[in-house]
């Protein structure tokens, strides 16, 4: 009934704005009037039931009691007095989630009741979502609005890699971090769970893994089987990633005969591409990964089974006499011709145990298997290889969470863009979907929330909704509501108060809180050489707390855009009233920052504030007066805005992007059109003089009007 439906949107601009779904559905069709969410709301299902779809039943009564701080509903029962949402559901879910696996839906809202109706359990996860997502306060209380939906999504494959080996996460961020993903439909968790800087899951056939390669920070077998049941309630698949042959310093602490060279070797404690490398050519290794592949593999229910194989140095390869006579004794006439060889006997091993080989791009080499899955993190090139030669692929280019990208950047990135849109109907189809990846060199479980969210929930737009869904300035009016409905599903990404309360000793964190709001953190490449560090070093900082983007700077340049201001047309009180906290930050930062190196470390981004502030309000001056700037100080601020926007402390200032806004209507051309006159009629009766800026920007603006005796006015 659902899967044949036509793709469309039926959402004007005006009511995306007012019904903040994400993803956006499919089609979806706006009625009159909204249904109340109030204590007569209950939920009844009919059709097929079991204990998964009661236990996410509960879930969602839970989610919407903290919502609405009304008490739960009752649990499911059917039938049900009066129901106000009634679930159809036609049958059972696969007892594990799987690829192509039917999560469609119909959603229908009215006055009187809703009905979702979908295939299989897991579309009654889906739909039950997106109706938690239409829960607002209305006129009298809570309610969703009338709405029809048909929803389905794009791509099969929609996921989230997180990195636990480089940053330790305990399972309960892991679980956090799972109910964010099914609140936004993501369906694979894919587990970076070993590289350089620690293995991290028990090994009873091999302890020493664990005992040597982890500082005693790994997942019990119990705690693994524990993340893969929570994510399977919630229609969520979980890849392992063991990576081999490189990335695998932590395994040789504990079991040196599988490298490349001699050791001893211990845990990388610091971050980059590493040396130490599998040998290959031992029948040994293979033996050892046999072994553990049956274990793991016995804890993962998933057929599909990554195997890393990115970024292999080779140089322990090329440096060893008897790898290199193994090589030429085999025809293999480089280091990625060994890597393919190699590469070949683990996809045996895995096949030999039920599993599927998934790589990153660079084992697209030698004779692989037809069922391999290729995931492509050095662009839509390798995607689009891939799928040309018959691998089904993934893409995670341009969806890397640790370079703290705008979401507009991840959300302008398409599985089937670029090289991908060359490819014919048949290869495209290969193209399972993407992956965003949360590497974790400069993040902590304390902090991780805030480095995926909410950019994440734009990404998993471009995975699910229709490909014509792109428009950027709908996305941004969604994301922040999407942002804190987040928050109830026990995700910490908007929490940053404490952090920043922490720097000050206990002191009133108010101006590091308004410097954090006009300032953006740093990704892994400017951060990266910034200082020395390592696993040891604490991501404690003020860059720590400070987000990715700016929700009030982006704020506050969105009510600039298409405006001209006037005297007739005021900034907003919010810009005003936010130039002027900008302004006078540095002194109010300057004595928490007495014996706190936190603190000191921020004083020049707080003199760049101010100064920025203060070009702002100057600039609101020669607006309210309707008068031009004398020639040449828009480009004098400019190229000021230029060094304030130089990153320290490993944080951008965000604040400029206003400024520099603000200005742009402070142009000629712009004040012509806004009926302001030139710089050349002096607003008094004399020679407008102005001291040099620069020497002013950190004091107050003071004008000064002197009153001559022939009764003409001179400005100062």
């Amino acid at each position: 009934m659902l899967r044949g439906f036509l793709v469309s949107l039926l959402i004007l601009p005006a009511f995306a704005a007012t019904l903040p779904l994400m993803p956006m559905p499919q089609k979806v069709t706006a009625a009159a009037g909204a249904m109340k969410i109030d204590s007569t709301f209950r939920v009844a299902t009919t059709g097929y039931s079991d204990a998964r779809l009661e236990a996410a039943i509960k879930r969602f009564t839970t989610h919407l009691a903290q919502q609405t701080g009304q008490p739960p509903v009752p649990s499911p029962q059917s039938p049900a007095p009066s129901p106000r949402l009634l679930i159809q559901c036609e049958n059972r879910a696969p007892d594990y989630p799987a690829l192509n696996e039917d999560e469609s839906y119909q959603l229908d809202v009215s006055p009187t009741g809703a009905r979702l109706i979908a295939h299989t359990v897991t579309g009654v996860l889906r739909g039950l979502e997106t109706f938690s997502q239409l829960v607002r306060p209305g006129p009298d209380g809570f309610e969703a609005p009338a709405v029809h939906i048909e929803d389905q999504p794009r791509f099969p494959w929609r996921g989230l890699m997180l990195d636990v080996a480089r940053h330790w996460m305990p399972v309960a961020v892991v679980e956090r971090n799972l109910n964010a993903m099914a609140a936004v439909k993501l369906n694979v968790f894919h587990w970076h769970l070993s590289d350089d800087q620690g293995f991290r899951v028990e090994s009873k056939r091999y302890p020493k893994l664990q005992e040597d390669g982890s500082d005693g920070q790994f997942y019990t077998q119990a705690e693994v089987r524990e993340v893969v049941a929570y994510a399977r309630d919630r229609g969520i698949r979980v890849v392992p990633e063991f990576d081999i042959p490189g990335h695998t310093t932590a395994w040789f602490a504990g079991y040196p005969e599988l490298a490349s060279a001699p050791g001893p070797y211990r845990i990388e404690r610091k971050w980059g591409v590493f040396r130490p490398t599998m040998d290959p050519t031992r029948e040994e290794t293979y033996v050892f990964l046999d072994g553990l592949i049956g274990e793991m593999a016995a804890l993962f229910p998933d057929p599909f089974f990554h195997i890393g194989g990115d970024e292999v140095a080779g140089t322990q390869w090329r440096q060893s006499s008897s790898i290199q006579s193994f090589a030429r004794a085999h025809g293999l006439s480089s280091n990625q011709a060994l890597q393919a060889y190699f590469n070949r006997r683990v996809e045996k091993l895995l096949k030999k145990h039920g599993k599927t080989m998934v790589g990153w791009d660079e084992v697209l080499a030698g004779d692989l298997a037809p069922e391999t899955v290729i995931q492509s993190w050095r662009g839509p090139a390798s995607l689009a290889e891939a799928a040309s030669k018959g691998y089904r692929s993934l893409l995670s280019f341009g969806y890397y969470l640790d370079h703290l990208e705008p979401a507009s950047m991840a959300y302008a990135n398409d599985p089937l863009a670029g090289a991908a849109a060359t490819l014919n109907a048949r290869q495209s189809a290969r193209i399972l979907g993407g992956e965003a990846c949360m590497w974790t060199e400069y993040v902590s479980p304390e902090t991780v929330d805030s480095r995926i969210w909410p950019t994440m929930a734009a990404i998993a737009e471009r995975f699910w909704s229709a490909a014509a869904v792109r428009d950027v300035d709908s996305m941004y009016a969604r994301l922040p509501i999407v942002s804190r409905w987040l928050e109830w599903t026990g995700l910490q990404h908007r929490a940053n108060q404490i952090l920043l309360e922490r720097l000050t000793g206990g002191q009133p964190a108010g101006p590091l809180r308004v410097l954090a709001d006009a300032s953006e953190a740093l990704g892994i490449d400017g951060r990266r050489g910034a200082r020395a560090y390592s696993s040891l070093v604490p991501l404690n900082r003020f860059v720590d707390a400070v987000p990715p983007e700016s929700e009030l700077v982006r704020r506050l340049v969105e009510q600039l855009v298409g405006q001209a201001l006037s005297p007739a047309n005021p900034p907003t009180p919010e810009l005003r009233e936010t130039l002027s906290q900008w302004s006078g930050i540095e002194s109010q930062l300057r004595p928490l920052a007495a014996n706190d190196s936190f603190i000191t470390e921020l004083l020049p981004l707080a003199a760049n504030l101010s100064m920025a502030g203060n070009i702002g309000l100057r600039a609101l001056e020669f607006l309210d007066k309707s008068q031009a700037p004398p020639a040449g100080w828009v480009d004098e601020q400019n190229r000021e805005l230029d060094r304030l926007e130089k990153p320290v402390a490993e944080v951008r200032l965000a604040a400029v992007r206003v400024v520099r806004r603000l200005l742009t209507q402070l142009k000629p051309q712009a004040l012509a059109n806004a009926g302001v006159r030139s710089g050349n009629e002096p607003p008094c009766n004399g020679p407008l003089t102005v001291p040099n800026w620069t020497s002013l920007a950190r004091q107050p603006i003071i004008t000064l009007k002197l009153q001559r005796s022939d009764s003409k006015t001179e400005c100062l």
